[in-house]
C-alpha cells in the first residue's frame, strides 16, 4: 500500500493528557518532548526503562504500574501506543478511534491515527518532517535542516523579533570549520560584519551579497586610536538598526580587546552579545600534534602575549616567574620577540635545551610547524623565515606527540 498523505500540524499539549501506553525504548525517546511540550503525561505500564523510572521519581510523569485496561484513554487529548503486547495495543488503538483520541502506534504505523514526524529545534524553530513509512529518511532529512540552520549555511533570517545591536563572535583559529555553531549562525543573520585580519576569512566569501564587510584595519581613524575608531563603527552601524557581527580570531577575550568593545556599547545603550571562540592558544598546538598538558610530563599550562618584549615597561607579564614554572609555556603574538623572550627565560634558570615549536598559520592550510630550543629558537625563526600569526610553545610537551614534520 503506498504510504497515504499526512496532514501536518502542531499540537499545544501544555496542561492536557497525555497517555503513555508502556515504559520501554519507545516511551524514553518520545517522553521528553511530551514534558518540555507541558503535558500532563500519565504512564501506564508494568515495568519502565531505569531513565523513565528517574522521570517519574522527580514528578516529570505519573506512572501506573499496570498493563492497559478499556478506558484508559478517557480524557486523553493524545495517546502514544508502544507495548510489547499486540493485543492490548490494538485494544488501545479501537479505543482512541471511539474516543476521537489521536493515537500514535510505535508497532503498525498504518494502524495509527497520527504518526510522530522526525523532529528538531534550532534557536527557536522546529523542525518537523514525515517522509511516510521510511523514518531513516525522515531522520536524515531533519538532520540535514538542523545541521543547515545551526551552522548557517541555511538562510533563514528573522524579520518579526530580530534585535539590532553587536555580536562579538570569537571566528577560532582560522579553519573555518573551528567557529562555534552559534557564532556561524549569527554571521548568517548579519547586516554587517566588522572583521580582524585573524578571523576566518573563508567564511566571509559565504556570506549574501547584501552584508556589508568592514575590514577593521582599514577603518580610518585619523588622529583617534584605532580601537576608538572601530568602536564608533559598531556604534554608529547599531544603531542604524542593524545586526552587526565583530567577527574577531580566536575568543574575543583572549588577547583581543573584547571587553573594552562590549563596555563602550554598553555605555551606548547597545545590546551586546558575545559569542565565545576556540582560543589558538589550545587549538593550535592541537593541530600541530602538541598536547599542551599530558600525564606525567605537564600538569599545567600557561598563556602569555608576547606583543612586549621582556624589558619593555608595557609589558605586564612576570618573565622571572614564568621562567620558575615546570609546566607549559604558550606565547601569542611572540614571533617578532622569541629571541628576547628565550634570552630571559634561560636568564632566569629555564633549561637552554628546553623543547620550542613554533606553529605558523595553525589549522589552515598553511599551517607549519618548525621545532627547536630555548638557546636556538631565535636563529631558527629568522632561518626559515617564520612570519605571524605564530604560536610559540615551551616545553617537554613538544616532543610528546609524532614526529614534526618541518615544511
Amino acid at each position: 500500500m503506498p504510504d497515504m498523505p499526512a496532514y501536518p500540524v502542531g499540537l499545544r499539549l501544555e496542561g492536557r493528557r497525555v497517555v503513555v501506553l508502556g515504559g520501554g525504548s519507545v516511551a524514553q525517546r518520545r517522553l521528553p518532548a511530551l514534558v518540555a511540550a507541558g503535558a500532563d503525561v500519565l504512564l501506564i505500564s508494568p515495568e519502565a526503562t531505569p531513565s523513565v523510572e528517574v522521570m517519574a521519581s522527580t514528578g516529570e510523569i505519573r506512572w501506573e504500574r499496570r498493563g492497559y485496561r478499556d478506558g484508559d484513554l478517557a480524557e486523553a487529548w493524545y495517546a502514544l501506543i508502544a507495548t510489547s503486547d499486540p493485543d492490548a495495543n490494538t485494544a488501545a488503538s479501537a479505543e482512541g478511534e471511539a474516543r476521537r483520541v489521536w493515537c500514535v502506534r510505535s508497532d503498525d504505523a498504518e494502524a495509527a491515527t497520527a504518526w510522530t514526524p522526525a523532529t528538531g529545534r534550532s534557536e527557536g524553530v522546529t523542525v518537523a518532517v514525515m517522509t511516510g513509512s521510511d523514518p531513516r529518511r525522515s531522520a536524515a532529512v531533519r538532520d540535514a535542516v538542523i545541521e543547515g540552520l545551526r551552522d548557517g549555511s541555511l538562510p533563514a533570517r528573522q524579520h518579526r523579533s530580530r534585535t539590532a545591536g553587536v555580536a562579538l563572535v570569537g571566528g577560532g583559529p582560522g579553519d573555518p570549520d573551528l567557529i562555534t555553531v552559534r557564532g556561524r549562525r549569527l554571521l548568517a543573520e548579519a547586516d554587517v560584519v566588522i572583521a580582524d585580519r585573524l578571523g576566518p576569512r573563508d567564511l566571509l566569501d559565504e556570506l549574501p551579497p547584501h552584508v556589508e564587510v568592514i575590514d577593521a584595519a582599514k577603518i580610518p581613524y585619523g588622529r583617534a586610536m584605532a580601537q576608538e575608531a572601530i568602536n564608533d563603527a559598531l556604534m554608529e552601524h547599531a544603531k542604524a538598526g542593524k545586526l552587526v557581527v565583530r567577527l574577531k580570531g580566536g575568543d574575543p577575550y583572549v588577547f583581543g580587546r573584547g571587553m573594552e568593545e562590549v563596555e563602550a556599547l554598553t555605555e551606548a545603550g547597545i545590546p551586546v552579545t558575545v559569542v565565545p571562540g576556540i582560543s589558538s592558544s589550545i587549538s593550535v598546538p592541537g593541530a600541530a600534534g602538541i598536547p599542551v598538558t599530558h600525564r606525567g610530563v605537564a600538569h599545567e599550562f600557561t598563556v602569555v602575549s608576547g606583543h612586549a618584549a621582556p624589558d619593555d615597561p608595557a609589558s605586564l607579564v612576570d618573565w622571572p616567574a614564568l621562567a620558575r614554572l615546570r609546566g607549559t609555556l604558550v606565547m601569542l603574538m611572540a614571533v617578532e620577540r622569541a629571541g628576547a623572550i628565550a634570552a630571559t627565560l634561560i636568564e632566569h634558570g629555564r633549561d637552554p635545551r628546553t623543547p620550542v615549536a613554533v606553529i605558523q598559520e595553525g589549522t589552515t592550510s598553511a599551517q607549519r610547524r618548525v621545532d627547536a630550543t630555548l638557546e636556538t629558537v631565535a636563529e631558527t625563526v629568522a632561518a626559515e623565515g617564520v612570519r605571524p600569526p605564530a604560536v610559540i610553545v615551551v616545553g617537554d610537551v613538544v616532543h610528546v606527540g609524532p614526529p614534526a614534520r618541518h615544511s
